[in-house]
């Protein structure tokens, strides 16, 4: 509530021309944006962060009367499209659409990184989040998180399991742990990437985020055999949750958030911040996103500096408690 209204009274300032910013802070937001914007994405083209990041771009842009262009950095885990954003000019141009990958999954995996999750970011608003689905190839003879587990426990080590973003590698680990199951890691730049594999047979599983869970269910590529949350989900309602594909502790749920350089002025995140909330409440928008099985889960920028710090350690717990490492 406190958050809430504290960007209702922003709004209020400099709307009324109010004094409590300051001139130069008004005439800053006011101005918001002076440029091209730039959307830095630590993904290919197609993954679930690029796709809403595109939905986003588009309608900012209109908003703003700005080009707002979607920069794919993808690879190396997000690290060098992390620096890069940390290393730009504090003026909000620069917007980093990301996911727990870059701010919580790289912390508890690589004992050192060019940018802190933390420090280097000034948080915006969480976007959306998302359960892992359990993906087999549509053909698969194996209809059941059940059947896949015993499958893998017959013969420990023999099949492989794929993922291009970490969150999705750390979901896959976590099945095997739940399962008491082994198998073989195969790494891509980006989980789309993976799916062909499945198809082929080179890959037995692999576990991705919803929006691309669906659009692969959807094309008749994949299919379902458990959600990674407590309570089934409406736009894949066939797909058991954790608990009735009889792994009850399978439960792990990603996100997407915005971020922009350290030292932004709060008046201009704020903005962007309120801009994403108009953007997000359009109908077009709306429409676009369910269509990709996406629902907004928007914050303030306190709200989500909190989760950030939360997820970092949620996330950490889980990888050392899996012992996932990168090679």
């Amino acid at each position: 509530m406190l958050n809430r209204r504290r960007l209702v009274l922003t709004g209020a300032a400099l709307s009324l021309g109010a004094p409590t910013l300051g001139a130069p802070a008004i005439a800053r937001a006011q101005k918001f944006p002076a440029g091209r914007v730039t959307m830095v994405v630590p993904f290919p083209a197609g993954a679930a962060t690029d796709l809403g990041a595109r939905v986003y771009s588009e309608r900012l842009s209109v908003l703003w009367g700005q080009p707002v262009v979607v920069d794919n950095k993808g690879g190396g885990n997000g690290i060098p499209a992390a620096e890069s954003v940390a290393r730009a000019k504090p003026d909000g141009l620069t917007i980093f659409a990301t996911s727990a990958m870059t701010q919580a999954v790289n912390p508890a995996i690589y004992d050192k990184l060019p940018y802190d999750p933390i420090e280097s970011f000034e948080p915006v608003t969480r976007m959306g989040m998302s359960p892992f689905v359990l993906l087999v190839d549509k053909n698969s003879p194996i209809n059941s998180a059940a059947e896949l587990t015993a499958k893998l426990k017959a013969e420990p080590g023999k099949y492989n399991f794929g993922a291009g973003a970490l969150p999705a590698r750390v979901a896959s680990e976590l099945y095997k742990m739940s399962a008491g199951v082994e198998a073989v890691y195969v790494g891509y730049k980006s989980n789309p990437q993976a799916i062909p594999d499945v198809q082929s047979g080179l890959l037995t599983f692999m576990m991705i985020d919803t929006t691309n869970a669906k659009i692969a269910i959807d094309r008749g590529a994949l299919k379902g055999l458990l959600l990674t949350d407590t309570e089934r989900y409406a736009p894949l309602g066939d797909v058991p949750t954790a608990a009735e594909a009889g792994l009850p502790d399978l439960l792990l749920t990603t996100w997407t958030g915005y971020y922009v350089p350290k030292g932004t002025p709060r008046e201009i995140v704020d903005k962007i911040n309120a801009d994403i909330r108009t953007v997000a409440a359009m109908p077009e928008t709306l429409a676009k996103l369910e269509a990709m099985g996406v629902v907004p889960r928007l914050m303030s920028p306190d709200e989500f500096a909190a989760f950030g710090r939360t997820e970092k350690q949620r996330w950490g717990d889980i990888i050392r408690r899996a012992n996932i490492k990168v090679e």
